[in-house]
């Protein structure tokens, strides 16, 4: 379950009433005249199942309430009460699979933020890999996939491509570019001053079974980052957090990236080459699989999703099956 709190102007609050009410999904209504200060208006929260969570917060949104008042919304780790029990039997689908677009937007926007720990965990990720690939050591690779956040700028382009959001995609375009960019140069720095002091020779690039995957893209490449995109999207929709870790684990964009940064100082100009393919083959198939799985859940939930009327109908709601 979901809990919903709306401040509300005095005028809109019948409407706001309305649409709680008028939904089968939703319980504990509550209003509370005139409690809200700041914005001031009328005080309405209720819980709602997951799976029409979207169709509630649609009609919320519509009421302009973003404006004059405020919608917010948290999750519910535990509801005792049976009404809530009841009304999550009415909404269709499970929680599991509920994608709530709202809470999915909110959450693709902050991770195209260049913040300073971003920053911080591509460069280390960038750099461990770079090692592992020097010393042709798989779990230090392993090591920097999961560390590496690029994931989150690659699902908020995803995102913009669905709902055609031009900022959006800038926002992750230059996300990932500028991150990228900073990782390679701070490990690129780091493996010339190696080179200088002697701790790292052209040869350790020449003869390494375990890790030269990384400079090999191919079909394959291309199929993992497909299969990779899907589960990524599928475990922030649904919130599997352990799932997320997988698709790191999976997809060699940060090793792309660490060898390339050792590859410049150590004039491994095929290697270089390589890597940037690698690291586009990757961004493209995570790209492509991760908007497809956006637009397939879309079009799901918008044809089996919970439907209400709008308040100014006060028409009886209905559900998305057979419509």
């Amino acid at each position: 379950m979901l809990h919903v709190r709306v401040i509300s102007p005095e005028t809109r609050t019948d409407e706001v009433l309305h649409i709680a009410t008028h939904s089968p999904a939703v319980v504990n209504v509550v209003r509370l005249p005139g409690a809200a200060v700041s914005p001031k208006g009328d005080f309405v929260e209720f819980d709602v199942a997951r799976e029409a969570a979207n169709a509630v917060l649609q009609e919320l949104r519509a009421l302009g309430l973003k404006d004059t008042g405020a919608i917010t919304v948290e999750q519910l780790d535990l509801s005792i009460s049976t009404a809530a029990e009841l009304a999550e039997e009415k909404a269709p689908g499970d929680p599991a699979d509920a994608v709530v677009w709202e809470e999915l937007a909110a959450r693709v926007s902050a991770d195209t933020r260049i913040t300073w720990s971003y920053l911080a965990f591509l460069a280390l990720a960038t750099q461990i890999a770079a090692i592992g690939a020097l010393l042709d050591q798989p779990i230090l690779i392993v090591g920097a996939m999961v560390l590496g956040p690029e994931f989150g700028p690659v699902a908020a382009a995803c995102f913009g491509v669905l709902e055609r959001d031009r900022g959006l995609i800038r926002s992750a375009v230059y996300a990932l570019v500028i991150g990228f960019t900073v990782a390679v140069a701070v490990t690129l720095v780091c493996a010339t001053v190696s080179k200088l002091l002697g701790w790292i020779t052209p040869d350790m690039l020449d003869d390494r079974p375990l890790t030269d995957f990384i400079i090999h893209p191919d079909r394959w490449s291309f199929i993992v980052s497909l299969l990779a995109g899907v589960a990524g999207i599928l475990s922030l929709t649904a919130g599997k957090s352990s799932a997320l870790v997988g698709v790191f684990i999976s997809v060699t964009t940060v090793p792309a990236a660490g060898n390339l940064a050792v590859a410049i100082p150590l004039q491994h100009w095929h290697e270089v080459y390589a890597s940037l393919i690698q690291l586009g083959v990757n961004l493209a198939g995570m790209l492509v699989a991760g908007t497809a799985t956006l637009f397939t859940q879309k079009v799901l939930w918008a044809r089996y999703g919970l439907r209400i009327a709008p308040a100014s109908t006060g028409r009886r709601p209905r559900t998305g099956r057979g419509s």
